[in-house]
């Protein structure tokens, strides 16, 4: 595994990260004993960067890793949400950008981790009713007191990374990219190049999408996560199957699976861009880490532009689009 320096922080992390959503429940029932021999697979493989939420199975995530990574915690890179306050039926909501919030929040995620200082403390949403501001310098204390070394910022805009970055430094943006949410292209990644960050792109795989794993409502659990995302609802997922296959296409040509192609393409983007796919069994893990070896020439990636420019995919990347990109 080559290694990189991420962003302008002293970390040395692998071309891809692990996110660690999918071992909480979020897509369907999760198994720990499989999650945890995913995260050490992981590890084994070469994978040193871990994406995880105090949110994710309200704090089941972080303890899971916390066994995980018992006795090589030099040997991982933590990147660790503050999630977001939410409601009975799980909807996000305002108020998790408040300076006690994310103090609080870090602090019990280092508890449950079982560790003594974040590698990374990422605010997951901007609240419009809270100064991006104030908010950083809550976090910016956490810093100041050895719990966290590095900040970054969740669903950011260019405007708020710039205004962050005045009261202290923004290592990182973690924003959904993928062929199909191609939003942070239109400033995002300008800002983040700009200061050196580094750019982290969650749901490379728009949800399982481009791995094949949803084709219909019908095929997901009552209590999967994605049964309420628009682009799977009927009248888009129709049109949005239409461009899958013409991705498959090109996968095929190039002897890879869908999946590796995505993230191949992710990372052709640039040395900064960190795609997380979220993976919950090794199978789908090896799978996906055999994408740091394809190689995609100007033509490759000029037919997968051609296919599924910014735009091209029906229906909204989120059902609450009023909370991303602020």
């Amino acid at each position: 595994m080559e290694y990189r320096q991420f962003a302008t922080t002293d970390c040395k992390v692998s071309p891809m990260g692990l996110g660690c959503l999918s071992m909480s429940g979020m897509y369907g029932a999760g198994n720990d004993d499989e999650s945890i021999a995913t995260l050490h697979r992981a590890f084994e493989l070469g994978i040193n960067f871990l994406d995880t939420s105090a949110s994710y199975g309200n704090g089941h995530n972080h303890e899971l890793i916390g066994k995980a990574i018992k006795g090589r915690r030099d040997q991982v890179v933590i990147h660790s949400k503050s999630g977001s306050p939410r409601a009975a039926d799980g909807t996000g909501l305002d108020g998790g950008s408040s300076p006690d919030y994310l103090v609080q929040t870090c602090e019990e995620s280092l508890q449950r981790l079982g560790i003594d200082c974040l590698d990374i403390y990422c605010m997951s949403r901007i609240d419009p009713a809270v100064p991006v501001e104030e908010s950083v310098g809550g976090m910016a204390r956490l810093v100041e007191q050895g719990k966290a070394r590095y900040i970054g910022l969740s669903e950011a805009s260019a405007d708020s990374i710039r205004r962050a970055r005045k009261v202290h430094p923004i290592v990182s943006l973690q924003i959904e990219y993928s062929l199909w949410s191609r939003d942070p292209e239109q400033g995002n990644i300008e800002a983040c190049r700009e200061f050196g960050m580094g750019l982290m792109a969650y749901s490379p795989l728009g949800r399982g999408f481009f791995a094949g794993a949803v084709r219909s409502l019908d095929e997901l659990g009552e209590r999967d996560g994605r049964r309420n995302q628009p682009r799977l609802q009927p009248g888009n997922i129709e049109r949005n199957l239409e461009l899958l296959a013409q991705v498959d296409a090109v996968a095929k040509e190039k002897g890879i699976t869908t999946t590796q192609l995505a993230l191949a393409w992710l990372m052709a983007q640039g040395p900064d861009i960190i795609p997380i796919p979220s993976s919950k069994s090794r199978t789908h893990l090896e799978e996906n880490v055999k994408a740091a070896e394809v190689d995609l020439t100007d033509e490759d990636l000029g037919r997968l532009d051609a296919i599924l420019p910014y735009g091209a995919a029906a229906g909204n990347r989120t059902r609450d689009m009023k909370r991303v990109n602020v």
